[in-house]
């Protein structure tokens, strides 16, 4: 096993997980067998208890891991599927030592960090990255670990500590540490500035451990010159200094690191088997992803409505998921943030400037999209939104808490039932047409929701989600505490609107579809966790498919876009295009620009 340690310097969110993805995209390219973990230094089990505003979204695993939302990026990137033993932090580790110290497991002596809670994180390593098996049932022959925060910071010394040890465990040649720096440009002077690099290596070096590899992040690119002052001061030949400026899109992170000779260095550092000349096919798909994102003209406007807009890495997946939509279908998505609070006639806002300019940028927007959250702070304005999408026939997706929203809105405007709700909100609503789940444990905030991969059965042939998916069943990961009361079903189906989707056992309402609608879809599961830059959600496509008023076409040409649909470089006359894969979703790509802290 090889090991590929990304540090970071000078700050945090310097873009080390843009970084250690692209690592694993160019390796994957060559045939190499890739795994990735993340290590986060904070206390915290896990992310499930995460504030969106403190940290951004909860990504979920498919063995319902709460996880940092690095995650999310790792598995977008590389396309694989990652357990949550694939992210250790502080409070795993030190629960697991005392654990065993509880048992004896140390015969009576004295537990330290020094070496017990360094040994474990040791073992949890290799343990992982061991155990990790790719699609294709192969283990991996890379394992890339990103240490998060910044080298420095008290709560990574302990881990520090580990991989200085652990580099002699594996054997030098079995592992490499790549350093992330940012290179500050100040405007007052216009040149690059080295110096928050050599400190940051210097401090590096001095808890023992030598970068590798040096990879500078920039605005602007870095010229020979500042290259060759970096290697010189840094102790690392300048072919092993990378420089990485802001590029057009992600997708071109890893085309620019091959430029610059990566894969030959890992070849010589790790002694990798990488044929040479490359595979044919090396990075084919990846370099046309690239040049399809900057090729893009085409506008689509999709209002996202929800909780936790003033922190755009809340919903990280939901756009990066419309932005997979999108470009597959020849768009580029902007996305409108709407705080739903500002939606609500009762609330503050109501007659304010924030309220008629939230209302202003619904109206303009060209679908709508209501995704989960918790609380009562803003739900009478997801609802309001689901309203407004139901009557002016705008298309819609709602996700977990935007299904539920839909739902009540429903049964108050359409059933006549006055005062429904949910009893998330409303313990004593005379209609409570959402209710908490019976394996739901109010005790404990950990761990208690319905997580991870579960099976949705369509019972409903003429679902547009089910053409969408083109499959009678389908697998998509979850995270809830509360479900649609199923005593209310029939009333909802007799109007119109038809929960096309169930759960194996049957009891447990998965999507919703309403009639005489262009696109009003909700599901209660999270669709944006599964998609992947090359095969985007059905969702989400039919979302944006709606949007620019494609999806009607798209259904009769059995789920295929036309040469019109796309713009004229991408295909030639008369072509058409089929975007399903094997698994139902589609095949194409996703936008954004890489700016110090972005993430993918």
């Amino acid at each position: 096993m090889k090991y590929i340690l990304v540090t970071g310097g000078v700050i945090s969110g310097v873009g080390k997980g843009v970084i250690a993805s692209s690592f694993g995209t160019l390796l994957k390219s060559c045939g190499i067998n890739v795994t990735s973990i993340k290590i986060d230094p904070y206390i915290n089990i896990d992310a499930g208890t995460f504030s969106p505003y403190e940290h951004g979204e909860t990504y979920v695993l498919d063995d319902g891991g709460e996880v940092d939302l690095d995650l999310g990026n790792y598995e977008r990137f590389l396309d694989v599927t990652l357990h949550k033993d694939n992210n250790i932090t502080t409070g795993k580790i030190y629960q697991d030592v005392i654990l065993k110290e509880r048992k004896g497991f140390y015969l009576g002596k004295t537990v330290q960090v020094v070496p017990h809670v360094t040994d474990r994180i040791q073992e949890w390593v290799e343990e992982v990255a061991n155990r990790s098996v790719s699609q294709d049932g192969k283990l991996p022959e890379v394992c890339i670990i990103e240490l998060g925060g910044t080298i420095g910071d008290i709560e990574g010394m302990p881990f520090v500590e580990a991989f200085r040890q652990f580099q002699f465990r594996v054997n030098l040649e079995n592992f490499c540490v790549a350093h992330v720096s940012l290179v500050p440009q100040p405007k007052a002077t216009g040149e690059p500035k080295t110096k928050p690099t050599q400190a940051s290596v210097r401090e590096l070096r001095g808890l023992g451990l030598s970068p590798d590899l040096v990879v500078c992040r920039s605005e602007c690119p870095i010229t020979e010159t500042v290259k060759k002052k970096i290697s010189m001061f840094c102790h690392v030949p300048p072919e092993q200094v990378l420089c990485i400026h802001d590029v057009s899109s992600i997708y071109r992170v890893p085309l620019l690191m091959d430029k610059q000779g990566i894969l030959d260095f890992f070849i010589k550092r790790l002694k990798l088997n990488i044929p040479f000349p490359r595979p044919r096919k090396y990075m084919h798909k990846w370099k046309s992803l690239a040049d399809r994102v900057d090729s893009l003209r085409k506008e689509v406007n999709i209002a996202l409505v929800g909780k936790y807009t003033t922190l755009e890495d809340a919903y990280a997946s939901v756009s990066k998921a419309l932005q997979h939509a999108a470009v597959a279908v020849g768009y580029r998505v902007k996305i409108t943030y709407i705080e739903s609070v500002d939606l609500e006639k009762n609330s503050q806002a109501a007659n304010s400037v924030s309220y008629h300019e939230a209302w202003q940028k619904l109206c303009k927007s060209d679908g709508v999209i209501v995704p989960g959250g918790f609380g009562t702070r803003g739900v009478e304005g997801k609802i309001e939104a689901c309203r407004w999408c139901r009557e002016t026939n705008k298309p819609f997706l709602g996700i977990c808490l935007g299904l539920q929203a839909a739902v009540i809105e429903f049964a108050r405007n359409v059933l006549g039932l006055n005062g429904a709700h949910t009893n998330e909100i409303d313990k004593n609503t005379e209609h409570p047409v959402v209710i908490e789940m019976p394996e739901y444990n109010p005790s404990n905030m950990g761990g208690t929701m319905r997580l991870g991969r579960r099976i949705t059965v369509f019972k409903n042939d003429s679902s547009l989600l089910k053409q969408l998916y083109q499959k009678d069943k389908i697998e998509e990961r979850h995270r809830h505490r509360f479900e649609v009361n199923p005593q209310y079903i029939q009333q909802f189906e007799d109007k119109g609107f038809h929960f096309v989707g169930h759960c194996e056992e049957n009891d447990r309402m998965e999507i919703a579809e309403l009639d005489d609608h262009p696109y009003y879809v909700s599901v209660q599961f999270h669709p944006e966790y599964l998609s992947r830059p090359l095969t985007p959600s059905p969702p989400f496509l039919g979302l944006i498919l709606a949007a620019t008023g494609k999806l009607n076409n798209y259904l009769h040409r059995g789920c295929r876009l036309s040469p019109r649909d796309l713009s004229d470089e991408d295909m030639s006359d008369g072509e058409v295009v089929d975007l399903a894969d094997s698994t139902g979703h589609l095949s194409l790509s996703s936008s954004s620009s890489i700016q110090p802290g972005d993430r993918m």
